[in-house]
């Protein structure tokens, strides 16, 4: 019964078995990671051009208001 000899080697099959796999934790850490480093592109780009975008309204507002 060599069935019977799998109980309590989880750890020794999970060395040689798995070895060089990325683990479920492993990946769900990664892809967060990922996530987490695009939502902070994203970010960075739109407060680049909000920012822009307030600058180009204050030159028009302050032109508007000079009367040029």
């Amino acid at each position: 019964m060599a069935f019977l000899g799998l109980f309590g080697n989880d750890r020794q099959m999970a060395a040689t078995t798995y070895a060089g796999k990325e683990s479920a934790t492993q990946k769900r850490q990664r892809v967060e990671a990922q996530r987490s480093a695009r939502r902070r592109e994203r970010h960075h780009r739109s407060a680049t051009q909000a920012d822009r975008r307030g600058w180009k309204w204050a030159d028009n507002e302050r032109k508007r208001q000079e009367g040029r």
